[in-house]
Order: C-alpha cells, then sequence, then structure tokens
C-alpha cells in the first residue's frame, strides 16, 4: 500500500471564551469512509482506496473545539483492495495498515492543529519543547 495523496475537506475552529480555567483537551481520530475510486482521467492498474476521517479537538469545559476533516488516497494492489473494503463493511481498517494510516491523519492533522491554535490565542494540545534557565 502507498500513500498517494492527502486533503484537508474541512478546518473548523470554534472559540467561545479566553479563558482556560480548569482545561482538559481531548483528541479524537475517527475513520468515516472507505471507498474504492475510479480515476476518471487516466488509468492505473492499481486500485485507489480514498479513506475520510475526522479529527477533533475538544478543549472543555465548553472552551474551543477544532474539527478537520479530510481524505487520504492509497494505492493498492487488487487483493489489497478486496481485503480493505470487506475489513471496512465492519468499519474496521485492515489490522496491518491501520496504524501507517492513522499515524500520516494525526501528523498531517496535529500539524495544522498548532498552527490554527496558535493563529487563535488557543493553547497547545501537544506538550512543545521549552527551554528552562538554569539559575
Amino acid at each position: 500500500m502507498k500513500i498517494v495523496g492527502f486533503n484537508f475537506t474541512k478546518l473548523s475552529v470554534d472559540k467561545k471564551t479566553n479563558e482556560f480555567k480548569d482545561l482538559k483537551i481531548k483528541t479524537s481520530v475517527d475513520i468515516v469512509e472507505v471507498r474504492q475510486i475510479k480515476p476518471e482521467v487516466f488509468q492505473v492498474k492499481d486500485n485507489l482506496i480514498e479513506i475520510s476521517f475526522k479529527y477533533d479537538i475538544d478543549y472543555n469545559p465548553d472552551i474551543s473545539k477544532i474539527s478537520l476533516s479530510g481524505t487520504v488516497l492509497t494505492m493498492m494492489d487488487q487483493k489489497m483492495a478486496k481485503e480493505f473494503l470487506k475489513n471496512w463493511k465492519k468499519k474496521k481498517l485492515p489490522e496491518e495498515y491501520s496504524a501507517m494510516v492513522l499515524n500520516i491523519i494525526l501528523r498531517k492533522s496535529n500539524i495544522r492543529a498548532l498552527t490554527l491554535e496558535d493563529e487563535m490565542g488557543l493553547p497547545s494540545h501537544l506538550p512543545l519543547p521549552s527551554v528552562k534557565n538554569q539559575g
């Protein structure tokens, strides 16, 4: 399986307050849909599988929410594509590929979320490196 594309389809930030008292941050990633796509412009011998996802960061209690949605485009042979689609009927990705797919989603989404947090004046959902004085 090869990752051949990644796109965001939705970026949303809803900031309700600038007070971050008792802040708890929760993240979640969900695979929403897996489907085979047929390219209209060009032919490929392998199968293209599009994986749609949703990535949310909730700042509780009711402080803010970041929602990102998008797609990961993968290319795989016929046998693997059949297995992928068969597993998706049970709302699961094949175990041997789920980590690869989730890691690309997390990497791209976390980077985008950090930018949105900075622009909106929200605290980072990830611990960032920092320097402390030794004195």
